[in-house]
């Protein structure tokens, strides 16, 4: 069967007028309640403008044998913000072949958004703690400012083990794992910046999710309506291997 080709929007022109905007990526495999709560929350307390999902489409960090086809997994995040016209939905990495790396990512979305547009790379603090691992990650820096939030099991200290950043303080750090305080801002060398949130962690999982659909469990308000409906129509996630919906 044909992979299916998605548009690629472009609703915002180079000359466009300056706008915080949110990245938030993903496998999205598939899209929940928290993923929403989440950008939702970092979307009002950093002010964005709107926050982009971007779906992964080969991702070179995870090897999931349950990982559905990216054409599904960007209709589900389509489905899920349907109703927030402050969130919306990029088929960059979908439509890209073979591994898809952030560095790749953020040129994209910089000369498709044009220079005077911020950028906000909104990450867990599990996978941000790989970021060294990441191809270039000293530009990236340069590129986008990062927001770091919460992922359960992991501790805000551990940023200071990180040799990217100039040794952080980890009393504030301890302080934001504790819920005492709400922010705290790293820095970094040549950084456009850096800012660790405390929000409330997410309790959902996808693989939880997963879990329960395999089970025949109920999601108990886990998915957004549209989107625990789309995965009981085509069958999804029924096995550990998902085919595209016909």
């Amino acid at each position: 069967m044909d992979r299916p080709t998605i548009e690629r929007s472009t609703a915002v022109a180079q000359d466009a007028p300056s706008e915080r905007l949110g990245l938030f990526g993903g496998s999205f495999n598939p899209i929940h309640n928290g993923h929403l709560t989440i950008a939702r929350d970092v979307r009002e307390r950093m002010k964005l403008s709107r926050v982009l999902f971007v779906p992964t489409g080969d991702p070179p960090h995870k090897q999931n044998q349950s990982l559905a086809p990216a054409p599904v997994r960007f209709e589900m995040v389509r489905l899920a913000i349907a109703d927030t016209p402050v969130f919306t939905v990029s088929p960059i990495e979908v439509n890209r072949t073979g591994k898809s790396y952030s560095i790749d990512t953020l040129r994209d979305i910089r000369e498709q958004y044009g220079r005077s547009c911020e950028l906000f790379f909104i990450i867990g603090l599990d996978a941000f703690l790989e970021f060294p691992t990441w191809r270039a990650p000293e530009e990236i820096l340069k590129m986008c400012h990062f927001v770091v939030v919460p992922r359960p099991g992991r501790s805000f200290k551990t940023l200071a083990e990180i040799p990217l950043f100039k040794n952080p303080d980890p009393e504030p750090l301890g302080q934001l794992d504790a819920g005492m305080i709400g922010r705290f801002e790293i820095v970094a060398p040549e950084a456009l910046g850096l800012t660790c949130l405390s929000i409330p962690p997410c309790p959902i999982s996808a693989s939880e999710i997963r879990q329960r659909v395999r089970s025949g469990l109920p999601l108990a308000n886990m998915l957004p309506p549209s989107v625990e409906s789309y995965i009981l129509q085509h069958s999804l996630y029924r096995e550990d291997s998902n085919r595209t919906p016909i």
